[in-house]
């Protein structure tokens, strides 16, 4: 870090000797994770949360302390995210994405998926993303920008077309045009899962699409989300599927108390002499089992 200020820096490797070698600079203070009770609203965690992602900064340094690969399960982002807690250090939008994932496992009631944005500005594209969530039906979002009307959405749009819309007049406002907007699916809350996140689910060009039916994309993509949520909590972990397949006695049993229930059948319905010899033998393979 201090050879890359070295570098960018008008004064170069003075600058850094200055400030390394001085002995009355005050300590800055490190951000501490929100201690969240379960009784606490969700409105009011969320807030929390967001006052510490903001309290760690954006990072303006022109480099990017943590690595983040989307490609990562989601349990070795999680364990990122820990790294964070500890480091403090500042952070981008992506990274801000998977701190709030972090910081909201526990709220299985919240439900969370990302939200990215390109925009056009000036001859040049600009991408950005924020974490999505919805609470009792009313959707928001948490995240990180160097603009303020960029980051935390409270969890009071009616629809998610209305949140959208809301991050677009703020692009608006900022001189930037939206150009496409790519919606994941819900995230699992649990931190051990070995799935992906899944970041584009729906890819929806603004231009091409039309005012009204972007608005119906949007919706679309809200209720694929709420029949996924219908169906259980969120998508199942890979983990416990994997546990069960390897593990579960009873699925180890099954398979041959199904072989003596066909062999049954087939006494029932044939009378050949033959039939007898087969009961010993399949129940000595039942044995072996």
């Amino acid at each position: 870090m201090w050879r890359h200020v070295a570098k960018i820096h008008p004064e170069g490797e003075m600058v850094a000797q200055r400030i390394r070698g001085a002995t009355d600079l005050p300590k800055i203070p490190i951000p501490s994770v929100p201690a969240l009770q379960p009784s606490t609203p969700i409105p009011e965690r969320l807030e929390a949360i967001q006052r510490y992602i903001k309290e760690l900064q954006y990072n303006h340094t022109g480099t990017q302390f943590f690595e983040i690969k989307k490609s990562r399960p989601l349990t070795g982002l999680m364990d990122l995210a820990k790294e964070m807690t500890k480091e403090a250090l500042p952070i981008k939008c992506l990274e801000a994405v998977i701190l709030g994932i972090y910081l909201t496992n526990n709220m299985p009631t919240l439900e969370r998926f990302p939200i990215s944005f390109k925009t056009h500005f000036s001859g040049n594209y600009f991408r950005h993303i924020v974490l999505g969530v919805n609470f009792g039906g009313r959707y928001g979002a948490l995240g990180i920008s160097r603009r303020e009307e960029l980051m935390y959405k409270a969890p009071t749009f009616r629809t998610l077309s209305e949140l959208i819309f809301n991050y677009e007049e703020a692009y608006h406002r900022c001189w930037h045009v939206l150009k496409k907007v790519k919606l994941g699916h819900c995230v699992s809350h649990d931190p051990h899962s070995v799935e992906q996140i899944e970041w584009k689910h729906s890819i929806l060009d603004v231009e091409k699409l039309g005012r009204e039916d972007f608005r119906k994309e949007l919706e679309r993509h809200a209720r694929d989300m709420r029949l996924k949520i219908g169906k259980g909590t969120g998508p199942p972990s890979p983990t416990k599927d994997r546990k069960k397949d390897v593990s579960s006695p009873q699925r180890g049993q099954s398979s041959p108390h199904r072989r003596n229930s066909r062999g049954e059948r087939r006494l029932s319905g044939e009378k050949k002499p033959g039939e007898s010899k087969a009961m010993p033998d399949l129940n000595g393979y039942q044995i072996r089992v």
